[in-house]
């Protein structure tokens, strides 16, 4: 891989910044770190394409993977959410070679690509590698169930609050570069919708909407809103891995 250390941490203890790849046993990482290649992740970048072999997994070290979820007739939803704490692809490593859902850029980044075949190699290789990957999988199920629940009962301006919630964990800062169109995909209701609430959030001081932009202005607030619906994945995420974002 060249030159690992280009974008480290800034106490320089870590090359990487994937929460997984810092957090794994070390003999598990040499066997991952001679097939890895440092790339850009553009906006709408398609990591995964639904039910054809994964080509290679992504470690993503700066930006968001969505998973999302579409019906025959093209109704899409995102169902799941992945950051600098996870990776794509993990169908592999519960032992299949595709996945049902779409997984794409939703907000541009870079991460640590591995071939899908050196990848699988790594695996069988070892059982710790594939169980350390598994509780990451668990994690993503469990966020998954969360988000099923609160689509389901919550209204939308709670929805969004959780949304940007799990934003805020993953983007270092408080601006977000994401659209209406796009947040109305990821939470699957018309674009109208994704406006009031919006405005709903701004007249509150939570945030400020821009175009093509967000500020969150009040995390505190925005907790308050999500009424519940923030925090049992990030604690699942916390048992079995690690608090998300810690180095």
């Amino acid at each position: 891989m060249s030159d690992p250390n280009k974008n480290s941490d800034p106490d320089g203890n870590h090359p990487y910044r994937n929460q997984l790849l810092r957090r794994m046993p070390a003999d598990d990482l040499a066997l991952l770190e001679p097939h890895m290649q440092r790339c850009d992740l553009p906006l709408r970048m398609m990591l995964v394409t639904p039910n054809v072999p994964i080509e290679a997994v992504y470690f993503i070290e700066q930006g968001i993977g969505s998973v999302v979820a579409s019906t025959a007739s093209g109704q899409e939803a995102e169902v799941g959410f992945i950051g600098f704490e996870g990776m794509t692809g993990y169908s592999l490593v519960m032992g299949d070679d595709r996945a049902p859902h779409a997984c794409f850029v939703q907000l541009e980044g870079e991460a640590i690509r591995i071939e899908a075949g050196a990848f699988k190699a790594a695996l069988e290789a070892s059982a710790t590698l594939r169980m350390f990957l598994l509780r990451f999988v668990n994690a993503l199920q469990t966020q998954a169930g969360c988000t099923a629940l609160v689509n389901a009962r919550l209204k939308l301006e709670e929805r969004l609050a959780r949304w940007l919630l799990m934003c805020d964990d993953r983007v270092p800062g408080e601006h977000l570069a994401i659209t209406h169109e796009f947040l109305a995909i990821m939470l699957g209701v018309r674009r109208p919708g994704v406006t009031v609430a919006l405005q709903l959030l701004e007249g509150r001081a939570l945030i400020r909407s821009r175009r093509g932009e967000i500020v969150i202005r009040d995390r505190a607030g925005l907790l308050e809103l999500a009424n519940g619906s923030y925090g049992e994945a990030e604690a699942e995420y916390a048992r079995l891995i690690g608090e998300i974002g810690a180095a």
